[in-house]
């Protein structure tokens, strides 16, 4: 079959009756579909289809399923699993927006996160946002620094995600508008094969307000998407990228696999692919991972 529907769920949420629907609903189309195949018993299947395009296949097990906690992702069946990931990391790979943690320190962190949600949903200039959010802080300690990383936490599934595709040789790398005193510790953590991000300029221990530039944005994500993908000799249909925020979403437009992953509107409105239910660990089975495949985070 030359495409398959992924159905994705929380552990042990995904019930067969809920994949007889979406199965029906395809064939009511006028689709093939072959046997499913369980990648995790109540959680992830593959369900192998033909004669009928990838959005419509969505929206016909969509419209099945109704507002189950199910999320879709129909692909071409040949070449699922990508050989270079660039994930995002605030509120992708951690949990949080670091910065607007940051800023919980001067007593600011409502102003900067009002900021920081409307750049990511591309109401704002990224780079004048950023700017103007981290010219708050000038003056303010970098103990906080250190105080916002004890707190950071990794979303579930991050670890697992990375551990396997690196087990399984691909290149991965975290691509943040953030800071790299984040991103070096987060990579560290979970074995990301390098980080890029911004510098937070400090003097005297002391956070001075700038950034060095330039400035990385979503211009630059995208280019490091395309820049690691000639040094390995990928073409962009070989890559994954996952991110949540409008200056993920070019690189997200661009991968073969590119996955907003609990976005903000705008980017689930404009990506192929969303996940907005499950972990990480969902574009595993999206590539066709199984879950005994997993590796050991």
């Amino acid at each position: 079959m030359p495409h398959v529907l992924t159905l994705i769920a929380a552990p042990g949420a995904l019930a067969p009756a809920q994949l007889l629907a979406a199965k029906s609903a395809l064939a009511a189309l006028g689709a093939d579909c072959d046997a499913p195949d369980w990648l995790a018993e109540n959680e992830a299947v593959d369900l192998p289809f033909a004669a009928l395009a990838p959005e419509q296949a969505i929206a016909a097990a969509k419209s099945a399923l109704g507002d189950a906690p199910i999320d879709l992702i129909a692909q071409p069946a040949e070449g699922r699993r990508k050989k270079l990931l660039l994930a995002d990391m605030d509120s992708t790979i951690v949990t949080s927006e670091t910065l607007d943690e940051i800023a919980a320190f001067a007593g600011l962190k409502e102003r900067i996160a009002e900021i920081t949600a409307r750049s990511m949903n591309g109401e704002l200039d990224f780079r004048q946002a950023l700017i103007e959010r981290v010219g708050m802080l000038k003056g303010l300690d970098a103990s906080a620094l250190d105080e916002t990383w004890r707190t950071t936490e990794l979303t579930p599934g991050a670890a697992t995600l990375i551990a396997t595709m690196r087990a399984n040789g691909v290149h991965t790398a975290l691509v943040s508008g953030g800071f790299t005193f984040f991103t070096s510790k987060v990579a560290e953590r979970c074995g990301f094969h390098e980080h890029h991000a911004n510098t937070l300029l400090l003097e005297d221990g002391k956070l001075l307000g700038t950034v060095s530039e330039p400035i990385l944005d979503r211009d630059a994500k995208l280019a490091t998407l395309k820049r690691l993908a000639a040094q390995l000799g990928l073409s962009l249909a070989e890559t994954a990228t996952v991110g949540d925020g409008a200056n993920d979403l070019a690189m997200i437009q661009a991968a073969g696999l590119g996955i907003a992953y609990h976005a903000k509107p705008i980017v689930a409105a404009a990506a192929r692919h969303r996940i907005s239910h499950a972990d990480l660990t969902a574009l595993l089975y999206a590539q066709g991972y199984r879950a005994a495949e997993f590796a050991a985070a």
